[in-house]
């Protein structure tokens, strides 16, 4: 019984002692004091303490773990490391790691994030918001835009040019707004609110493109010639670089440029000869000079003696000989320009390579350095937006509308619903906010970027999903009314660029944030490429026995707090929300055991067992996501009133996370291995649940409710009360309607019967007929009737407005059979 007493204490002490992290020495310490108390009750013996030291001094002798255990290890680390391509390398090392870093260490510090400083926005930009992008949103008609023209009309695009809405990212010294990564992301989601083909336009020279390279990279003349022009809207970029063979590879662009010597405005110098064909480049159609990203080669050793040069980026004016560029794609009727070009053996000079000669195969690094910052940006930023107006419009529109003599917003079925949509906007402005606010101090996060790209995506395709079921014929009638059609039409293109979802979330998330955020497997790659042998084995001898303690830790770490539910984990706040931190410190420990499990395991297949990554990279997706609600709560005071909305943004993404952490259990390859660590990390079973349908009522209620926390939850949206702007007359008219509730309970309580909730013209006129009410009160009702038939009723057409062909309307109702007849024929 003695000996299993001790059994238990020394197990239990090396698990105290791996929990809190501590040292090989303070383990060897530890270890030797209960050996000494055992050999003092004659409980140890002298083999006990033979076996103990065999153990022991090899691992704290640094010289003999080096040479007998560190040096074969790396001989078989070398062997079996994965290889990687020089895209992947460089994808790698491009970009920073940030709060992602410290959530995949299993132990994160709560104090650390909620003291990251809160993104604000300056004077001027804040001006910006509530001058020019007003009045540029009140000359844009989207229903114009998107029907009748197809495109932004002149004075639009003139007025972006003149406001420097393409210049948001330019410096000053330049003529551009520099404004911060905050700014622009509140300035997308404004415009998005009004207009996805406004905020697409707008959002792509911001993002990844002429101008963002040139900055970085450019060389000074580059940058004094292009900037300021761009700056000033004389001249309109775009950057090529989808294929028809490459999308999401875009690392296998079959698009050259051959170096050699060619004729330059008469005079023969060394050039590029340059042949592409590019698709789906938003701003092609218009644009004046066109960045291009294409394999170089110098197969004459012309500037070198390196043959293939790899991935380049330059600049090419349109007006170069050669360029073909015009056409446009039609994406899903959200007709942003975007368009195909192409250029067949033209010859160009060395310095249109931006950052010339001496970046020539540079532009890999180049462009998802870039991409890491711009990824984070538009797209994120234009979901947002997008959710948060939905979130608005379908909260007005369900309190608005009636069935079963009840608004459609008290229904369960609808409830449930919009506690999606609700959700999600908070979540959505949170993480974005968050994510633009690293940016801001000085981080390229590429794997945060990955994580919200997908994350607001997918969250604002589901959005628009739930909110056109709430509306019904509302959302599928399209016309000037319509505020969701053309959302769900083109949520697709969201999902699809920038790198498509499926993509994104099977290999990108994961892929980099294992190597980028783990504290020590990129430091284990690093030192198994040093050529130097001595320092090869030094640098692997602390990467590695660092990784196993971390290993070791993370085990009884993931198993302890699974154990108990991590209530006695660390939290910031008794409040609410602690059990919410409490569970992130769990399920942060399971996915750096899995995460070295997975890696230990399966090596350098783990990067083509997709499903595996894709599941681990939810984890890591929900982790942040929840840390990013916490923070923003926080951040704006701790309202009980936004409460609701915390707690089902945080119950959902938890819920996810034990439902990839299961299937990763259920699928996992080692199927051993799989379900003993299932009964580590879930020794009760699932105990976590999505939000309770109370909770989706009051976060129903809220989207339904004037109030500060519907304000807050549709910041920066545009809601200005004008003709064209169906957003801001969905909330006058949801004011409206309130507004008249009381006066209408007034006129049916004193005609002694339940009218119905409409006619209200008729109901004001039966008030005054009672005597029950004032003129004034009549004209709340009055009004309050032209709202509510503005938010239930819906567009129709003169049947020859609808076709393309008008002439075919003009003939009759047979005409368009006929016209197919005859073409067939």
């Amino acid at each position: 019984m003695e000996v299993l007493i001790l059994c238990a204490v020394l197990i239990a002490a090396i698990g105290v002692l791996a929990y809190n992290r501590a040292s090989l020495t303070m383990f060897t310490a530890a270890i030797v004091v209960i050996l000494a108390v055992g050999s003092a009750f004659d409980l140890v013996g002298t083999l006990g303490w033979l076996i103990f030291l065999a153990i022991a001094l090899p691992l704290n002798i640094a010289s003999v773990r080096q040479q007998y255990l560190t040096k074969p290890l790396l001989k078989l680390y070398r062997k079996i490391m994965p290889e990687m391509s020089s895209t992947e390398k460089e994808a790698i090392d491009a970009g920073t790691t940030w709060w992602e870093a410290d959530l995949f260490r299993g132990n994160p510090d709560w104090h650390k994030m909620h003291n990251f400083p809160v993104p604000r926005l300056s004077a001027e930009e804040q001006a910006f918001l509530d001058g020019p992008v007003e009045e540029l949103l009140t000359m844009v008609d989207d229903w114009h835009t998107t029907h009748e023209r197809a495109d932004l009309t002149p004075e639009v695009y003139q007025y972006l040019k003149d406001k420097g809405f393409f210049a948001m990212i330019i410096k000053k010294e330049y003529g551009g707004l520099e404004f911060s990564a905050y700014a622009q992301s509140c300035v997308l989601q404004k415009l998005t609110s009004k207009s996805m083909v406004l905020s697409s336009v707008v959002g792509v020279p911001n993002s990844l493109g002429p101008g963002e390279l040139l900055q970085h990279y450019g060389t000074d003349e580059q940058k004094k010639h292009y900037l300021p022009r761009l700056a000033k809207g004389l001249e309109v970029p775009c950057f090529a670089l989808t294929s028809p063979e490459a999308g999401s590879d875009a690392g296998a662009i079959p698009d050259t440029g051959i170096i050699c010597k060619g004729e330059w405005e008469g005079k023969e110098v060394i050039g590029m000869r340059l042949t592409w064909n590019k698709r789906y480049i938003t701003l092609a159609p218009i644009a004046t000079v066109l960045g291009l990203a294409f394999k170089l080669y110098d197969p004459d050793n012309l500037i070198g003696d390196k043959e293939e040069l790899g991935i380049t980026c330059a600049l090419i004016p349109v007006t170069t000989p050669g360029v073909k560029i015009g056409r446009r794609h039609f994406p899903l009727n959200v007709p942003f320009q975007n368009g195909p070009t192409q250029g067949d053996n033209i010859f160009v000079p060395l310095d249109y390579i931006i950052g010339g000669v001496k970046m020539a195969g540079q532009g890999w690094r180049m462009l998802v350095e870039c991409l890491s910052v711009g990824r984070a940006i538009t797209l994120p930023s234009n979901s947002t937006g997008g959710i948060k107006a939905v979130a608005l419009a379908t909260g007005a529109y369900a309190r608005i509308r009636r069935q079963f003599k009840l608004p459609i917003g008290k229904m369960e079925g609808v409830e449930e619903a919009m506690a999606r949509i609700g959700g999600y906007a908070y979540m959505a402005d949170a993480s974005t906010t968050m994510s633009v606010g690293s940016i801001d101090l000085g981080e390229k996060p590429s794997v945060i970027s990955a994580i919200t790209k997908y994350h607001m995506t997918e969250r604002m395709r589901q959005a628009i999903i739930d909110a056109m079921d709430i509306h019904g014929g509302k959302g599928i009638c399209m016309g000037p009314n319509n505020y969701l059609a053309r959302g769900y039409q083109g949520a697709p293109v969201a999902i699809t660029v920038e790198g498509a979802n499926i993509l994104t979330r099977n290999m990108i998330i994961y892929g980099q944030g294992a190597i980028r955020c783990h504290p020590y497997v990129l430091a284990e790659l690093q030192a198994a490429q040093l050529e130097d042998q001595g320092a090869a084995v030094t640098a692997f001898d602390k990467a590695l026995f660092g990784h196993i303690g971390f290993a070791i830790s993370n085990f009884f770490r993931a198993f302890w707090l699974s154990l108990t539910g991590g209530a006695f984990s660390s939290s910031p706040y008794n409040d609410a929300t602690a059990k919410y931190y409490k569970q992130m410190n769990r399920f942060s420990a399971a996915m750096a055991l899995m995460s070295d499990v997975a890696m230990g395991t399966l090596g350098g297949d783990l990067k083509r067992r997709e499903r595996i990554s894709a599941r681990l990279g939810d984890i890591l997706s929900m982790l942040y996501l929840t840390s990013a609600v916490l923070k923003r709560y926080n951040d704006e005071g701790r309202k009980i009133d936004d409460l609701p909305l915390v707690q089902w943004a945080c119950e959902d993404n938890l819920a996810k996370a034990q439902l990839a952490l299961n299937e990763l259990f259920d699928n996992f390859p080692n199927r051993l291995v799989g379900v003993v660590l299932k009964r580590v990390v879930f020794p009760w079973g699932r105990t976590l649940s999505k939000a309770s349908d109370i909770t989706e009522h009051k976060v129903a209620r809220i989207m339904q409710t004037p109030g500060e926390a519907r304000s807050r939850l549709g910041h920066h949206m545009y809601l200005t009360n004008e003709p064209q702007n169906q957003l801001g007359l969905m909330e006058q008219a949801l004011l409206d309607v309130l507004a008249a509730e009381p006066v209408f309970d007034k006129v049916t309580h004193a005609a002694g019967k339940r009218l119905p909730f409409f006619r209200l013209n008729e109901v004001a006129d039966l008030g005054l007929e009672l005597k029950v009410i004032s003129e004034a009160e009549a004209n709340i009702l009055r009004t309050a009737e032209k709202g509510r038939l503005f938010a239930i009723n819906v567009d129709d057409f003169e049947p020859e407005y609808l076709a393309a062909d008008k002439t075919l309307t003009q003939q009759g109702p047979g005409a368009v059979a006929k016209d197919k007849k005859d073409k067939a024929a």
